[in-house]
């Protein structure tokens, strides 16, 4: 089972998302912003639904502030907030 994981690790697609230092977005709203979701609503079924990381753990919050720094895995993509 760990190759299977880290497989799926490889496949991962990179996305960059660009914020201004001391700036922030909500998270369902960054997730919208990228194209993962096709709106607000999506967005938050998937954070509720637990398939949404922050740094390495398992989001609630749909209005988790992220700043610059932050590392969002959703699904087969990871967002790098610079």
């Amino acid at each position: 089972m760990g190759g299977l994981f880290f497989l799926s690790r490889l496949n991962m697609k990179k996305i960059e998302f660009a914020l201004t230092k001391g700036d922030y977005i909500q998270l369902s709203q960054l997730i919208k912003a990228v194209n993962i979701a096709a709106n607000g609503a999506e967005a938050g079924v998937m954070v509720d639904d637990g398939i949404v990381k922050l740094n390495g753990a398992v989001e609630s919050r749909k209005r988790a502030k992220i700043r610059v720094g932050d590392v969002v895995e959703i699904l087969d993509y990871t967002i790098y907030v610079e």
